[in-house]
């Protein structure tokens, strides 16, 4: 297989090997898992369980309602001790509503079902259990894999691709995932590949990761499943720039990589499904990279979902100095947290604390029109003239020069020289366009709950006069009879 040539991209400074020789170790049991009903795209799961309730380690907490949901289960055994809001690890702070579980340290598990051989499974039953099991996207986006897996065997895909890209500096999570658990993760790449029904399964894995790439070579020696070396380039981890250096293929502008026959998945997602078809377990942890400058030990843990954020870097040695910024994911694609009291979620990749020195940048300054931001984009936009249009308030003239099309990945923002946030007048325009399709929305429900009010307020008015007119004929009609009736009698 040969590679193809991309457009666009950036070579941020990696900072991986702060965490990347450390292997995985498990995270202790907090005091309290906080897990929020809502950790994926769609419609957020409902309570299953009741306060003061007991449950064991994979019992379903929240069930999932909806085409597009996910189920939530609990990430060890222990007492239902409130349903309730608590802050989301969320730009906003925004509390969601939670379960909140205090573990009793037994760790007794919920027996499920296992299939003697996963393989002889039907495709339709694979994706339903990988439902079941609650397993999202573990590359950050947290779609629920089910739903992607039943779409993609729809479509008839013939190419399952599994993104071990990881090209946001500093996380190494799927590194050492790669490094250390690679034959569970090919496993899981099976599994899929035989949900979906794809002729060809490749593994794309940067190729600063030759350690991962041994061991992925290993554990598929004796399978059909590809394994290939990618450049080493960022936003390399973004579906659509893997698809066309693996295979030259172009998804098309606001389309879907299963339009030209093709289904990403994270590696770290291959892991739970093999978790969840070979040994029963549903998806109640993941590996997160703890990194930053003003972190004592970064490392990479395996943390149960809920955990709040302080325990990690508790887990690390702490801080070394106060962060100047606390972000949850990378720093190109992640975002600020305003505290560490929120709680580890099935997206997080990893959790930074960064120094002054680490995000330090002068204030911006006047664009020069080098159109470095234009070639460092690899979606192929006009980053500088988008963002004219923003600040001109011109969303439709943004729009029209593919404003949607933005992945928000921040390569332009990271090139230019004026040090102009760039990529932040493109999230403010997505949000601005956002609440005006629900201000539109709004408008025209409230138009139609109008007229359909005037319609009904028509009709009952007719209805009142045709009752009216009913009587008045009834009457008339009765008095009418009255008077034969006299007269009848009368010539008697």
């Amino acid at each position: 297989m040969r590679l193809f040539k991309l457009r666009g991209g950036v070579h941020p400074e990696a900072r991986k090997a702060d965490s990347s020789e450390r292997p995985i170790r498990p995270l202790p049991l907090p005091q309290r898992l906080f897990v929020p009903l809502q950790q994926h795209i769609g419609a957020p799961a409902r309570p299953a369980v009741r306060v003061g309730e007991t449950v064991r380690a994979g019992q379903l907490v929240g069930a999932g309602q909806g085409s597009v949901t996910a189920p939530v289960h609990a990430p060890a055994s222990g007492i239902v001790v409130a349903i309730g809001d608590h802050p989301a690890p969320h730009p906003s702070g925004l509390p969601v509503a939670t379960v909140t579980i205090e573990p009793d340290g037994d760790d007794r598990w919920f027996e499920y079902e296992v299939a003697a051989d996963p393989f002889a499974l039907a495709p339709e039953d694979i994706a339903a259990r990988a439902g079941a099991a609650g397993i999202v996207g573990l590359g950050g986006a947290a779609f629920p894999s089910a739903v992607k897996l039943d779409a993609s065997r729809r479509s008839g895909v013939d190419t399952l691709i599994i993104n071990g890209g990881e090209c946001e500096p500093y996380l190494t999570c799927d590194d050492r995932i790669m490094r250390e658990r690679a034959a569970e993760i090919v496993t899981g790449i099976r599994l899929i590949q035989r949900a979906v029904g794809a002729r060809h399964a490749i593994v794309g894995i940067e190729d600063n990761k030759p350690e991962a790439l041994a061991a992925m070579r290993a554990a598929a020696a004796a399978t059909e499943v590809r394994i290939r070396a990618v450049p080493a380039m960022y936003p390399m981890g973004w579906e659509k720039q893997m698809i066309q250096a693996l295979l030259g293929r172009e998804v098309p502008a606001e389309g879907r990589s299963a339009d030209i026959g093709v289904l990403v998945h994270n590696v770290a997602t291959a892991w739970a499904v093999q978790q969840a078809l070979c040994r029963g377990r549903p998806l109640v942890s993941r590996i997160v990279t703890v990194s930053g400058g003003a972190v004592a030990q970064p490392c990479n843990l395996e943390v149960p979902i809920g955990t709040p954020v302080q325990a990690l870097f508790d887990a690390c040695g702490g801080f070394l100095s106060t962060p100047a910024r606390l972000v949850l994911g990378g720093p190109m694609m992640g975002h600020q947290l305003a505290h560490t009291g929120v709680p580890v979620v099935k997206g997080t990749s990893g959790v930074l604390a960064l120094t002054q020195a680490e995000i330090g940048r002068a204030a911006p300054a006047p664009c020069i029109r080098c159109s470095s931001c234009v070639r460092a984009c690899p979606v192929g936009l006009l980053p500088l003239e988008m963002a004219a249009r923003v600040r001109a308030d011109d969303l439709a003239g943004a729009v029209a020069l593919g404003l949607k099309d933005c992945i928000g990945c921040g390569s332009c923002s990271y090139v230019c020289p004026s040090g102009i946030p760039l990529v932040h007048f493109f999230s403010y325009a997505k949000g601005e366009l956002a609440a005006q399709a629900r201000s539109k929305a709004k408008q025209e429900a409230t138009r139609k709950l109008a007229a359909e009010r005037s319609a009904r307020m028509e009709r009952i008015a007719r209805e009142r006069e045709e009752a009216a007119a009913a009587r008045k004929a009834a009457k008339a009609a009765k008095e009418a009879a009255a008077r034969a009736a006299e007269q009848a009698e009368a010539t008697a």
